[in-house]
């Protein structure tokens, strides 16, 4: 791995002691960024204040920023939450894999850029004094595949990039020091998941024992699949629409890879419809994913479509969850209200035929 900016930080990794991104939650899309970030950017990367602005993006796990020089934007520049992905050498584990997986033929990715000492990662302060870990990509021209009316005809794609990156991981040799956290069952939804319990969402007593029951099936499944090398690794864990830009070329590229840890392979198929499972297309974008799958990789075995199916279900849960304690506008128009009752109609489905997506 590339030496990184990572002098020891004890506050980004103590739990008792970690900021959330509520410093960022009086922002809207497009609201200038504090000008203590946009100081410390200019900075870091070298830029000149007069020529530049940092716009805020999205604030989600982390806030991004669109890096604007001389009136173009130049790049994204992503600030992560203190205490989120294990400190700043996580961050920096992160940025060495995506540059690993620049050597996949076939795939594009966003491309990191240095500081101008060298290093792609960097620490910057805001006024109480606390230490932000702060990377910056290359901005890529297009449109997010989330932002589509229909994004099915890229599914087999995802798919099949899904399958490269998983040979990648299993073949990979990584740098000492490596770190990156898991997408355990615990993680996704136990009693204290990463990102929030489902459970508080607003379901009635009927709705909660349907999903309950849904997990109950779903986690069944997972307590007999295998964690062997073959199964178990290094994944994007996020590999879906909105981390995907198409260009005006139709050139896909793979973006924000802050989600990525080890978990079972087969949960990159269930990030792949995270919120849009209860959607009337939804099997057809799972069956694509499939396709595109299998031209890599090989035919499922019927074990592995129901350990995908049983995923598939958890991270709905997990993804409910998640919509407990963020704002309504990380998700794209109407999508946050659909998730209670989406995952309710899931739920049911799932009861019924534990492969209904696939089918």
């Amino acid at each position: 791995m590339q030496e990184q900016d990572i002098e020891t930080e004890p506050l980004l990794d103590d739990p008792v002691a970690s900021v959330s991104l509520n410093a960022f939650s009086s922002l809207t899309k497009g609201s200038p960024a504090p000008y203590w970030l946009f100081r410390g950017v200019c900075g870091a990367w070298g830029i000149e204040t007069e020529r530049a602005r940092l716009d805020l993006i999205t604030v989600s796990e982390n806030a991004t920023f669109v890096l604007i020089i001389d009136g173009r934007p130049e790049g994204v520049v992503r600030v992560s939450q203190p205490g989120y992905v294990g400190g700043p050498e996580a961050v920096a584990s992160e940025i060495a894999w995506l540059n690993a997986l620049h050597e996949i033929d076939g795939v594009n990715l966003i491309n990191p850029v240095p500081t101008v000492r060298g290093m792609f990662v960097t620490k910057i302060r805001d006024l109480n004094d606390v230490s932000w870990m702060v990377v910056s990509t290359k901005f890529v021209e297009g449109t997010v595949l989330e932002d589509l009316d229909d994004p099915s005809a890229y599914y087999e794609t995802i798919g099949s990039w899904a399958a490269k990156f998983h040979a990648q991981s299993r073949a990979w040799k990584q740098p000492y020091g490596f770190k990156r956290f898991t997408w355990d069952l615990s993680d996704m939804v136990g009693t204290a998941p990463r990102w929030g319990r489902w459970e508080t969402a607003n379901l009635n007593a009927l709705q909660r024992r349907l999903c309950d029951a849904a997990l109950d099936k779903a986690l069944k499944v997972m307590a007999h699949a295998p964690r062997d090398a073959q199964s178990w690794g290094l994944i994007h864990a996020d590999l879906r629409p909105s981390n995907i830009i198409r260009g005006d070329d139709g050139t896909l590229t793979v973006i924000d890879f802050d989600d990525a840890g080890y978990s079972w392979y087969l949960y990159d198929y269930a990030a792949s419809l995270s919120f849009i499972e209860h959607k009337e297309y939804a099997p057809d974008l799972a069956k694509a994913w499939m396709r595109g799958y299998e031209s890599v990789a090989g035919r499922f075995t019927p074990d592995e479509l129901e350990i995908m199916s049983a995923l598939s279900m958890i991270r709905r849960l997990q993804m409910l969850g998640w919509t407990t304690n963020h704002r309504e506008d990380a998700l794209p128009g109407g999508l946050a209200r659909e998730q209670a009752p989406g995952s309710v109609m899931c739920a049911e489905r799932y009861l019924q035929d534990s492969r209904w997506l696939l089918r």
